[in-house]
């Protein structure tokens, strides 16, 4: 059995890389999938495919058009859904990932420092595992392997 995992929140450092890293290291069977991690690309793709817009606040609007199509499918199809929560970068992302899994019913896993545990509590309480780093993560979807 292989699951596939997406991979929600800020992409503006290499979280992702790390997961993808140590899930290797425990032979783990995982697919990983996620947002547009080029962030220039994810902020013009509405231009590219429909053109240059008006004004900046039409450029957001229509980038923000493709990269939810590309979530709602990408999220849709995933097996398990791993929510970062960072204290260096904003998290409305995270935050509507995160949110969007539990309305499709998606297995989530969040990760969040303990600093953010009061911001995110409701959050946390309807996600399946609320751990504070990436190796916890890894160890709750090793355990859904263990047959003994």
């Amino acid at each position: 059995m292989e699951l596939t995992v997406y991979l929600a929140g800020q992409i503006h450092d290499d979280w992702r890389d790390e997961v993808k890293t140590k899930a290797s290291e425990k032979n783990l069977p995982l697919n990983f999938t996620g947002p547009m991690e080029n962030h220039d690309r994810s902020d013009d793709i509405g231009e590219e495919i429909l053109g240059e817009q008006p004004d900046s606040i039409a450029k957001d609007d229509a980038a923000s058009d493709f990269n939810n199509l590309r979530t709602q499918v990408l999220l849709g199809k995933s097996d398990l859904v791993i929510a970062l929560f960072g204290e260096k970068y904003k998290q409305w992302n995270s935050a509507m990932d995160a949110s969007a899994a539990l309305a499709m019913n998606k297995p989530l896993i969040i990760v969040r420092p303990k600093d953010l545990h009061h911001p995110l509590k409701e959050l946390s309480n309807k996600a399946n595992v609320t751990v504070e780093n990436v190796d916890q993560a890894l160890q709750a979807i090793s355990y859904i392997f263990e047959e003994k």
